[in-house]
């Protein structure tokens, strides 16, 4: 029985499985670095299937290796994490936790790896060895990646593969491309400090409230100037505070916003160009700053081979399911993965077909759960398909 018959077989049987997996994850969700009760849930599934999981140091996140020893091992990643915000879906397994939501699909993602585990261990004989990674805190900057790569999940691995909801695609249809899928994305804050004074007097003083206008446009402005607008850097603030008084100039008053870029290259730089930036900025201003800069992740950049690999993958789950994307916006931590090992990420549709195509992050997302069957098919199909591939390199 070949993989593809064996995924087909597994879903015929235990679909339902499927979906109440991911929906009592989806009822229970966990912040990252505290998802104990989900690392137990999918450790206890996987012992019970005959397999032998390995919880990561801290208690959160697991491992779990299929097949073979000896030869090529591929890893195949979900994260589990969920954010910290209240739901508002109205759905009957909707999150018990009090804000605190899987409104990213890290839900889908773990019951979608679950199933593959178990595809794979009613196989007598896999033709590849296979990392099931199940990893925590994808949603903490700079990513729960960084932890497991220290706790050795990348030992022994060639290469890695990940799946992402999109809401913007179809239920049946999945996107990969090779190159950059998404983008390099970093935190900043900036504090301003002023003797603070009347309005009345602003020239006695450093006018805080002016100069944190100044930044608001300046910084945005300046940057689009600075660098390659083909790049797709973005800054944008997100929050802003300071005073209490309208004839009061604060003492003190704090920005916080995201820089992202498509450009590995720019987004090594992008920390000393913000910091010259705001300093010349408020350099006319009678003003001191202290700058908090967050770096997060690298872009995810999919490999040449292993997007082919993937690619073929999708092919082989039926006729229109492979579609092209464009690069997203948005960080994922899968990137750091990546640095170390050649892979891929695609990004798999959600979306009924029918309403609005709700966002990631947004307290009424959901996902169409036929949409788990696809994934599940998709990666039993990469461990295939990377199989031939190791064999025709040998």
């Amino acid at each position: 029985m070949t993989l593809p018959e064996a995924a087909n077989r597994w879903l015929d049987a235990h679909y339902a499985d499927l979906v109440a997996w991911r929906r009592h994850i989806h009822a229970h969700p966990e912040l990252g670095r505290q998802e104990f009760a989900t690392t137990q849930f999918v450790a206890s599934h996987l012992a019970e299937a005959g397999l032998n999981p390995k919880v990561l140091p801290g208690g959160t996140g697991l491992t779990c290796d299929i097949g073979p020893d000896s030869g090529a091992r591929i890893a195949l990643r979900a994260d589990m994490d969920a954010l910290p915000m209240a739901e508002r879906t109205g759905a009957p397994y909707a999150s018990v936790v009090p804000n605190v939501a899987h409104a990213c699909g890290h839900d889908a993602h773990t019951a979608i790896l679950l199933g593959t585990a178990m595809v794979l261990a009613s196989v007598p004989e896999l033709p590849v060895g296979v990392r099931l990674l199940f990893q925590p805190a994808e949603e903490l900057m700079p990513g729960g990646a960084l932890d497991a790569i220290a706790a050795g999940a990348l030992t022994g691995v060639s290469r890695i593969f990940a799946l992402h909801c999109d809401p913007r695609l179809a239920v049946g249809k999945v996107a990969v491309r090779p190159g950059p899928i998404t983008s390099a994305a970093d935190q900043l804050e900036v504090t301003l400090h002023s003797h603070g004074g009347h309005t009345s007097r602003p020239h006695l003083t450093g006018d805080l409230v002016y100069g944190l206008g100044t930044l608001i446009t300046g910084v945005p402005g300046v940057l689009s100037r600075r660098i390659d607008p083909r790049n797709s850097t973005v800054m944008v603030w997100g929050a802003v505070n300071a005073g209490t008084a309208a004839n009061a100039i604060p003492q003190t008053g704090t920005l916080a916003g995201t820089i992202r870029t498509a450009s590995r290259d720019t987004w090594e730089g992008l920390e000393s160009l913000v910091e010259e930036v705001i300093s010349s900025l408020l350099a006319p201003l009678n003003l001191d700053h202290t700058l908090q800069y967050r770096r997060g992740v690298p872009p995810v950049v999919n490999e040449e081979i292993s997007t082919r690999i993937l690619t073929h993958a999708i092919e082989a789950v039926g006729p229109d399911v492979l579609c092209d994307t464009r690069q997203s916006g948005g960080g994922e931590d899968f990137s750091w993965y990546l640095e170390e090992v050649p892979g891929a990420m695609a990004r798999l549709g959600v979306w009924n077909g029918r309403g609005p195509q709700l966002d990631l992050h947004q307290p009424n997302f959901d996902i169409d759960e036929r949409a788990m069957a696809v994934g599940v098919r998709v990666m039993v199909n990469i461990v295939d398909q990377a199989a031939q591939v190791s064999n025709q390199g040998r």
